[in-house]
């Protein structure tokens, strides 16, 4: 097959892989890979390299890692490049408009949400944290704004009842280079024609905080699920039971009633009372960092009198 588009692919975390991968199936000209600088990991604190530079250093691609876009030799260094187009996955910078000038097909995005809902960081944990049905991802010529760009295509999939946010991630990020790729091949044929987004239906989806590991057990139960299931894998919803603080990492909506935060063993399960209805949690982390269903953690920490998830 003979060589596609010329084209840098800005990206960095897993998300972004599968895309990098598509343009490498495809046989696209990749002839710079930029990504965010090497982040100290684990304990200890060795750099370590972002997943899409690993796959880039894998197929002897050109890798550049500036702290920032904005600088005039980084700006030169690209338009040397020459690049007929720049495709941007979950790069984790912005790009100023003297970057976005460059390519003359323009810098494609791959958006992990059906825009113009939840615009910025983290649009799908707030997809699942808001308890939305469906979600999916969308390709976008990109502008001077955050996900603001005219859409090229968008493809819808249904959110699981128990889906966690990582698990959506995982299937949307293969989504999201199926996409890319239909979107390239639309390109060159000149079938697509870019649709301005609705900024008046705009939601924004900005980066998760470890504050809001917290649970308020006033909330319904169907919220407090949708909150586990939103921040796990990170920064995982929390609560103390019996003075241990636990990740509680999936749950059940259950009919059963009682006093918020009121902790139950029921038929073996482990219970957590709601505003309404209860939880039963299905998996949870102990401080140990051992991971394990409520039902196995009971047997090893039966509950004492007026246990309450705090």
């Amino acid at each position: 097959m003979a060589m596609k588009m010329r084209i840098i692919f800005m990206g960095t975390p897993d998300f972004a892989v599968p895309s990098l991968q598509a343009l490498l199936d495809r046989q696209d000209e990749v002839c710079a890979v930029f990504t965010q600088p090497d982040k100290p990991k684990g304990r200890g604190h060795k750099l370590a390299p972002p997943p899409v530079k690993e796959l880039a250093l894998r197929h002897s691609l050109p890798v550049y890692q500036p702290t920032t876009l904005r600088k005039g030799e980084v700006q030169a260094q690209i338009r040397a490049l020459a690049p007929e187009a720049i495709v941007v996955v979950a790069y984790g910078k912005i790009l100023p408009q003297a970057v976005l000038d460059i390519p003359p097909l323009g810098c494609i995005n791959v958006h992990g949400s059906l825009l113009p809902k939840y615009r910025g960081a983290a649009p799908i944990q707030w997809a699942v944290i808001n308890g939305e049905q469906t979600t999916g991802v969308t390709t976008m010529f990109m502008g001077a704004g955050v996900d603001t760009g005219d859409m090229l295509l968008r493809r819808e999939t249904a959110i699981g009842l128990e889906e966690t946010a990582g698990q959506l991630f995982d299937r949307l990020k293969d989504m999201g280079a199926q996409l890319l790729g239909e979107t390239l091949a639309g390109l060159e044929k000149g079938e697509l024609r870019p649709v301005p987004q609705n900024h008046e239906e705009a939601t924004l989806a900005p980066m998760l905080q470890k504050e809001m590991s917290q649970i308020d057990w006033f909330r319904s139960a169907e919220e407090i699920h949708n909150l586990i299931r939103g921040l796990n894998p990170w920064p995982c919803a929390s609560a103390m039971l019996d003075g241990r603080r636990l990740k509680l990492l999936g749950s059940q909506v259950t009919e059963a009633s009682g006093a918020p935060g009121e902790a139950r063993c029921e038929e073996g399960e482990l219970l957590a009372c709601c505003g309404e209805k209860a939880l039963m949690i299905t998996e949870l982390q102990t401080p140990e960092g051992k991971r394990m269903s409520g039902k196995s953690y009971l047997l090893g920490h039966p509950l004492q009198a007026g246990a309450k998830f705090m």
